[in-house]
């Protein structure tokens, strides 16, 4: 049996996707991620140890293809699982094979587990032991973050290597090679692509290899059936219909975009605010999920800045119930370019978390001073003296008095706080 066959040229499966036969097997073809598998850099360089790692990117950014160049560089015993149809069961079998490789072969295990996410507590935690006695070499995959969906004791155990999506320069040369390529690629079919039809497939891409392939790939049926060998803008048109939006509701993506779309609201930047709306409702999100956001920063950023912005906010919030997408796009497009321009003014949120600081944390909870404490109640003045020193402000705008316990005197929360009650003046 062949250490890596899925390595071995020519054993690809004649109706393999395009995709997976053009994974690369060595460096040199390997194409991104020079951050981490450039000359003398940390997966390259590690890649022939024994160190258990973590690759986190999109998708179609080269997870697998690294995993499984890095494990041909130690010349182990390569075992590939999907946390979507795998389970415990699977993971003793394979523990089982690498105790009997290694005592008779005295050769290493790697095991790799794509999307490894999708493994709960219980199944990630049957593969610890087995990394900490050296059993096997652990290699997962994800496309969501590790701090929030693997647990800390894999996590303490592995490195994490974060895989960015390709560049389109990037997406470009993988395609020529799958064009050119007679072995495994499209090189037989001398297909021709025109220049427009190329650079939708790259931009439809959004940084995913695996998405470019598989669109030249059916362009390339498209032609083969039609005896063609010119592909053209509108043959790749109808494969795509709509362009693909690098958007998860569910996962990473939708609290990166929703931090996005927030932070430039408080940045006054409108158009970035309206870019990153768009992206939340082209990737599907939940309408009133992006006005939540809105409300918190016309509360928290603009505050009193500009008070109609929270009232617009809310209006909008009701409008979105009633009307959903499409329609709902305009008022909340309105209400974001009026959040995103509006003065802002953060006191209230400073304010309020000084004192929760000052009485959560501090300690600085002190009880009602008498003359504030509540009076519509039977002996509360005359038995307890409650409010007896209390003054109206209103039958005198000038009277001082103390309204924060005796121990806080002084305290200031918000600036500018001293303002006086304007009694109304009596009629002339």
């Amino acid at each position: 049996m062949e250490l890596f066959p899925e390595f071995e040229k020519g054993t690809q499966d004649p109706v393999a996707p395009l995709a997976d036969r053009m994974r690369p097997d060595d460096w040199e073809k390997f194409a991104g991620q020079e951050h981490l598998v450039g000359e003398g850099l940390p997966l390259r360089e590690l890649s022939g140890s024994s160190l258990s790692f973590l690759l986190w990117g999109p998708p179609g950014t080269g997870k697998t293809t690294l995993a499984r160049i890095s494990a041909r560089l130690t010349e182990s015993e390569f075992h590939e699982v999907s946390a979507v149809n795998a389970g415990v069961a699977d993971i003793r079998k394979i523990i089982e094979g690498a105790r009997h490789v290694w005592k008779i072969k005295r050769r290493g295990t790697v095991l790799f587990i794509d999307e490894i996410h999708r493994f709960n507590k219980g199944q990630q935690d049957a593969v610890l032991p087995h990394i900490e006695n050296g059993t096997v070499r652990l290699i997962g995959s994800t496309t969501e973050n590790p701090s929030f969906e693997v647990i800390p004791a894999l996590r303490s155990r592995c490195q994490v290597f974060r895989l960015e999506a390709l560049a389109r320069e990037q997406i470009r040369d993988i395609l020529d090679r799958a064009l050119q390529d007679s072995e495994k690629g499209l090189g037989k079919s001398a297909l021709q692509i025109a220049g427009e039809a190329m650079n939708l497939i790259v931009s439809h891409a959004n940084g995913d290899a695996r998405r470019a392939l598989n669109v030249l790939e059916a362009a390339h049926d498209v032609v083969v059936l039609r005896k063609e060998k010119q592909v053209g803008l509108e043959i790749v048109e109808g494969i795509i219909q709509q362009a693909a939006t690098l958007y998860d509701k569910k996962g990473t993506e939708h609290y990166d975009h929703a931090s996005a779309f927030q932070k430039s609201l408080r940045g006054s930047d409108a158009d970035a605010a309206i870019y990153w709306l768009a992206k939340m409702i082209a990737g599907g999100e939940d309408p009133r999920f992006i006005v939540r956001r809105l409300l918190v920063t016309a509360a928290e950023d603009v505050g009193n800045a500009d008070p109609n912005a929270f009232i617009l906010a809310q209006a909008v919030a009701q409008a979105v119930e009633k009307l959903g997408f499409p329609e709902a796009r305009i008022p909340l497009a309105q209400a974001v370019i009026y959040v995103a321009q509006a003065p802002k003014d953060n006191s209230a949120m400073v304010a309020v978390d000084q004192a929760l600081e000052d009485i959560q944390k501090k300690g600085l909870s002190y009880p009602v001073p008498d003359h504030l404490k509540d009076t519509h109640y039977k002996d509360a003045k005359s038995k307890y003296g409650f409010g007896v020193d209390y003054k109206y402000p209103h039958d005198d705008p000038s009277v001082k008095q103390e309204y924060l316990p005796k121990q806080l005197k002084g305290k200031k929360y918000v600036p500018n706080s001293n303002r006086k009650i304007k009694s109304p003046q009596p009629p002339s």
